[in-house]
């Protein structure tokens, strides 16, 4: 441009630079005797060499001061609740006459990109929530004992509005952790593409550099949201910085307002972080005329996914073999749910949440039922019933009855009546199994007699076979049952002389 007979004004203009920078430039140029296509010919090296010399001047006592103090500034930075303001404070207490804080910023920016490069990442809008908790607990107090109750605190950020979300939570495991994201959708209003989490064992159960092993809840959980779970590699902040930031912003933000008031319960502490989350959210950035929320209302609202209709059902999961009589026992309540016949005898793994019970075999589902949580009662599906499909196993009602009749006639005609009352015989396959194998304990004349006796009560189920022979009832006279059977003894019945 020098060439062109461009002024040192336009030539500033047109390349950003300051005219001092033009002229230190020039002036080496005309000192050098060369002519500008000499100049042009020379490769970045020999220009470096070249013009290196115009752009080094000796570092003044101010600058080397500054310098001296960057690696403390550098460490004190990484301690909780220190900012680069009360750094800079204390760096002028030291030295009256050192340089103002933008300039100290500046400088310290440019040493640290020197001693420890890092990548800048531009964040595309609606692409990724960054997730972490903080080093550093907030707490409650329990009214009725005075105990101070340490919680979690849940932050996250979306990368290019930087809008955050902040929550307290009782722990860090997934239950907890999974409720925590979907609040922070909901929060939102929408879903990004990609979720950023930690190394933590509610979002990772093995790290690895290359591909870590998911959570299955929290992987089930984003694919209820339609989104991605990319965890940051371990022990890489920088892959997170965003994240980490904020938690270094709430400290100044939430923690130290809310460090002065007592909270009495969870609820209590979240009402207080939302209302100081909205101040932090609506205002400006630095140097900006916009805050995170209109940030986040003008270009990235409309880049999320809807949320889902329904929200994400925690799903906890347990293991269980499959029973002779093709259910499996959710061990949590106690209730049978059937599974195909075929499945008999192999071992599966149930996933249940408030409303459902499925049922899986090697990755596959094989059987959905709602979820019912009354003890020892049955769910069964007609199609997954082996009579269904005249399939013959161990257990059969004829095999039930061939050994009640064995051991007396009433026997028999007490397992029919129990297998006549379900709607499938094998529901009732456990309870002829257990009042059967009665006969070992009590003998079969006790056991025929016990039966009779139900026979004669109308009811028909294995605990009332249990009670007359652990009562022994059934050694009581036939008149006795037609008049009033005698009062037991127990320590809680006070008798007819206590009213006397």
């Amino acid at each position: 441009m020098y060439s062109q007979q461009r002024s040192i004004m336009s030539i500033a203009a047109q390349t950003d630079a300051s005219r001092n920078t033009v002229k230190r430039y020039l002036k080496t140029f005309k000192g050098s005797g060369f002519t500008f296509e000499e100049v042009n010919a020379l490769n970045d090296k020999e220009l470096e060499d070249f013009f290196g010399k115009s752009r080094e001047s000796p570092l003044t006592t101010r600058m080397q001061s500054m310098l001296r103090c960057f690696p403390r500034v550098d460490k004190e930075l990484k301690r909780t609740g220190v900012n680069r303001h009360m750094l800079w404070e204390a760096y002028r207490k030291e030295f009256p006459d050192g340089y103002q804080y933008s300039q100290f910023c500046f400088y310290y920016n440019q040493w640290k990109a020197r001693v420890n490069p890092t990548m800048h990442m531009d964040h595309k809008v609606g692409d990724k929530l960054y997730v972490d908790y903080a080093g550093e607990k907030l707490s409650f107090t329990d009214k009725e004992t005075g105990e101070v109750i340490p919680v979690e605190v849940f932050v996250a950020i979306l990368g290019a509005s930087q809008l955050t979300y902040v929550e307290a939570v009782m722990s860090q495991q997934k239950e907890d952790f999974i409720a925590a994201c979907e609040n922070t959708l909901h929060y939102i209003g929408g879903v990004p593409d990609a979720i950023v989490p930690d190394n933590l064992k509610a979002a990772v159960t093995k790290s690895s550099r290359y591909e870590p092993t998911l959570n299955e809840t929290f992987e089930d959980f984003a694919d209820h949201y339609g989104t991605t779970i990319l965890p940051a590699r371990a022990y890489r902040p920088r892959d997170k910085a965003l994240v980490e930031g904020a938690v270094k912003i709430m400290y100044t933000r939430i923690y130290a307002p809310l460090n002065k008031v007592t909270y009495y319960s969870l609820a209590e502490l979240n009402i207080a972080i939302q209302e100081a989350l909205e101040v932090h959210n609506s205002q400006l950035l630095k140097g900006r005329n916009y805050s995170r929320r209109l940030q986040f209302e003008e270009i990235e609202r409309q880049m999320l996914a809807p949320l889902p209709v329904l929200r994400y059902q925690f799903k906890k999961q347990f293991y269980a073999k499959v029973m002779k009589n093709g259910h499996v026992n959710l061990g949590s309540d106690k209730h049978y749910y059937s599974v195909p016949y075929r499945y008999i005898g192999k071992r599966v793994k149930l996933l249940y949440s408030q409303s459902i019970v499925e049922v899986f075999s090697n990755y596959e589902r094989i059987a959905l039922h709602k979820r019912i949580k009354s003890p020892y009662s049955y769910t069964t599906d007609d199609d997954h019933m082996a009579s269904t499909h005249r399939f013959v196993t161990e257990w059969t009602p004829d095999k039930f009855l061939s050994w009640g009749a064995s051991i007396h006639e009433d026997v028999r005609l007490y397992i029919l009546k129990i297998l006549d009352r379900k709607q499938h015989p094998e529901q009732a396959y456990k309870s002829c199994v257990g009042i059967l194998s009665l006969a070992k304990k009590a003998g079969n004349e006790r056991l025929a007699t016990a039966c009779r006796r139900a026979l004669g009560y109308g009811i028909h189920n294995y605990k009332t076979i249990q009670q007359i022979l652990e009562n022994k009832m059934d050694n009581y006279e036939e008149s006795v049952f037609a008049d009033e059977l005698p009062m037991p003894n127990h320590d809680n019945i006070r008798g007819e002389d206590y009213y006397k």
